[in-house]
């Protein structure tokens, strides 16, 4: 995503990139070339300190780990800042995050950046104009998933222009293998990413929190497979090959009752095939989306394509709303000039993730209903999911208010 987010930004007509940071010089080669008057740097904590006013945002693209570390410094930095979805990789991060953020009064940006695209913006305004009337239930999907099986012995050489133990940062020291963590398979390491939920949640939920004004969930259970449950070593480092999470919140002003079932999938699961209502056999569950059932109808937005009311020979001659999509990152850049506002800001964003690693809690303690009490960021019967909820970083690393 570092590249991605790095040209999206870069192509809005007022912003200047003036440092670039990496912990493998290697991989900083390209965004080097492209911007050769950028500074460079291999910590993020000395890019901060010695940039100083010579900076105005910080973009947070680095695995999940690392996030909230970061944004956390930058905020108090009185810096604006863009950060990958997930916001944080801990459910009282999250938290603590979007306080933060509320107190430095900086313009803030997720990187759940389909947000912004006409698929989502136009299924936000169909619930909301009342589609399939109130909600009674909804079931969100995605076919990530990022299976591994416990640690393997052994180290390999750390490559020279690989700082790991920067890379690590704030999680446990353990040995460099190669194409294990970095670059790209850390998703699936409980100490570094989210697996499926981590890496798609804040995406695919958005659409229920933003059309719902959904917050904080009142309870989480969740059901594993039963081989990662027996198998020490995965159930230890990495997360199952698929979850099936379910929250409940309280209702809202959009919703058919007093409180709101989500269900979560994924991996090599889906919802119940009956629920779509397909009229032939032929038809296929979207690889990821949301199914909104409602007092007056079902509506389908896979991800990321136009929503569709279910069956589908209710689209027939409908009219949908005329709504448009825009830039995700140029909406935060002119924030930050002071035209108009970011759709995914850490006051939205923060629930947003804070539910997201809610279910993860849960999926390390499957069959578990857990009670989450907002107010006071704790679960209310369960003290190995509070420990879970709240991360503990390796020495040298400490950071207060996190942590």
């Amino acid at each position: 995503m570092g590249w991605s987010d790095l040209q999206n930004l870069a192509s809005h007509d007022n912003i200047e990139i003036v440092a670039l940071c990496d912990v493998d010089t290697a991989r900083m080669e390209k965004a080097a070339a492209k911007f050769p008057k950028a500074r460079r740097y291999q910590d993020w904590r000395e890019l901060l300190r010695e940039e100083g006013d010579r900076i105005d945002s910080v973009n947070v693209t680095v695995p999940d780990h690392m996030h909230a570390p970061i944004t956390m410094a930058a905020l108090r930095a009185g810096k604006h800042v863009y950060c990958q979805k997930p916001l944080t990789h801990e459910v009282t991060e999250a938290r603590a995050i979007r306080d933060a953020a509320a107190k430095a009064g900086v313009v803030t940006q997720m990187g759940n950046q389909i947000q912004s695209a006409i698929e989502y913006r136009m299924a936000v305004r169909m619930l909301q104009d009342g589609a399939i009337g109130k909600i009674r239930e909804i079931h969100s999907w995605s076919g990530a998933g990022f299976p591994n099986r416990g640690r393997p012995a052994g180290s390999d050489p750390i490559p020279k222009t690989l700082d790991w133990d920067k890379w690590l940062g704030v999680a446990p020291e353990r040995p460099y293998k190669k194409d294990l963590y970095h670059a790209f398979n850390w998703r699936g390491w409980q100490d570094f990413g989210g697996g499926g939920l981590g890496d798609f949640g804040c995406h695919i939920l958005d659409v229920p929190f933003k059309a719902l004004d959904l917050t904080f969930p009142m309870s989480v259970k969740a059901s594993v497979p039963e081989e990662w449950l027996h198998d020490p070593a995965s159930r230890k480092e990495n997360w199952p090959d698929w979850q099936v999470v379910e929250y409940l919140f309280p209702g809202t002003k959009w919703t058919a009752g007093g409180s709101l079932k989500v269900t979560w999938t994924d991996g090599n699961r889906r919802p119940p095939r009956e629920l779509f209502e397909y009229e032939s056999d032929q038809r296929r569950i979207p690889g990821g989306g949301s199914l909104f059932i409602g007092e007056d109808g079902k509506l389908l937005i896979p991800h990321i394509s136009g929503p569709q009311l279910v069956p589908y020979r209710l689209n027939r001659g409908i009219e949908r709303p005329d709504v448009k999509g825009f830039s995700h990152y140029h909406a935060y850049i002119d924030a930050c000039l002071g035209k108009g506002e970011t759709g995914s800001h850490f006051g939205y964003a923060g629930p947003l993730a804070e539910a997201t690693c809610l279910g993860l809690v849960a999926t390390r303690l499957p069959n578990e209903l857990l009670h989450w009490d907002a107010e006071a960021v704790a679960f209310t019967n369960s003290e190995e999911a509070n420990a879970l909820a709240r991360p503990t970083y390796r020495d040298g690393w400490q950071m207060e208010g996190l942590g």
